[in-house]
């Protein structure tokens, strides 16, 4: 596992060339015990070469990479390493340009190598329901309607007219959750909010009318930010969930500049992420992914 990696240099240095990225991945990957990836069968031969294995089962040979999302890559998996550190370390994340000159590979390939990582972050299921006092709020993605070509203006401004609406869900000093929802309606809002809150949990909104009709299964607090309230009682607030919006959008409008509704939710489950493992350093956090590399992501899965 890596330890004492605080910097780039650090990794350089701790993995110097291909074989020792290979054995890292393999330690981690095989952690409780080898496995073919392609039966699932734990008789493994190793080769010589050391980055390949044949299995004694279906007969088979592969590398350490197959049924991750590193399978059929062609880039070094120290360039791998590399963009793992600066997706997982930088709290905004970083752009696939940006990438794409740090590793010196094009942009269409940097852009992949993101959303394989992504695929690598994503939410497949929430454990235990959030409790104890909980914030929720929704905000809205996209571009103003003043700066939009003519034809793609949506008309009016009020409700987030043709943006896109992502929901939050933060239990104070705990887990952040968060969804790109299709409409702010009261049915969706509070059909999210009771599958991941548990019941009699205190709930604090704002005066949102899709939250209304949540007092009946919890105890319900809002803030009516139109009219200048932001704080009641030193507890009833918001703040928590709102400073979540202001990294995510920092993230959207001053890394990526633009993402479209399609992968959204991808660039709002990598800052969730990244955001859940706030208090961990840089070892642990890199650690983290590595053990969700399973499950490949094929280029033409992810523009269809």
């Amino acid at each position: 596992m890596i330890a004492h990696i605080n910097s780039l240099f650090d990794l350089m240095t701790t993995f110097p060339d291909e074989q020792a990225c290979v054995d890292q991945l393999r330690a981690i990957r095989w952690r409780d015990g080898e496995f073919c990836p392609l039966c699932g069968d734990n008789r493994v031969y190793h080769f010589s070469d050391r980055k390949t294995f044949k299995c004694g089962a279906c007969r088979k040979r592969f590398s350490i990479k197959v049924g991750t999302i590193f399978e059929d890559t062609k880039l070094p998996l120290r360039k791998w390493f590399m963009a793992i550190w600066l997706i997982t370390n930088h709290p905004k994340g970083v752009a696939s340009t940006t990438l794409a000159k740090d590793l010196k590979i094009t942009q269409k390939s940097a852009w992949f190598v993101l959303h394989r990582l992504r695929h690598a972050a994503r939410t497949n299921s929430f454990n235990a329901p959030l409790k104890g006092t909980v914030e929720s709020d929704t905000t809205f993605v996209g571009g103003k309607e003043k700066n939009k070509h003519a034809a793609d203006r949506k008309g009016g401004t009020q409700g987030g007219a043709g943006k896109e609406i992502v929901l939050g869900i933060i239990e104070r000093d705990g887990e952040l959750r968060t969804k790109h929802v299709p409409n702010s309606t009261a049915r969706t809002i509070q059909g999210e909010v009771r599958q991941n809150v548990a019941p009699g949990t205190a709930i604090m909104t704002d005066e949102d009318r899709a939250f209304i009709g949540l007092s009946g299964d919890y105890f319900h607090h809002t803030v009516n930010h139109s009219q200048g309230e932001y704080v009641r009682h030193y507890t009833i607030h918001t703040n928590g969930i709102e400073a979540v919006w202001a990294l995510l959008k920092r993230q959207i409008v001053g890394i990526h500049h633009w993402v479209s509704p399609k992968h959204l939710n991808k660039y709002v489950d990598e800052m969730t992420w990244r955001y859940n493992r706030r208090d961990m350093t840089v070892g642990p956090r890199m650690n983290d992914i590595f053990t969700c590399v399973e499950g490949r992501l094929r280029y033409k899965d992810l523009i269809a």
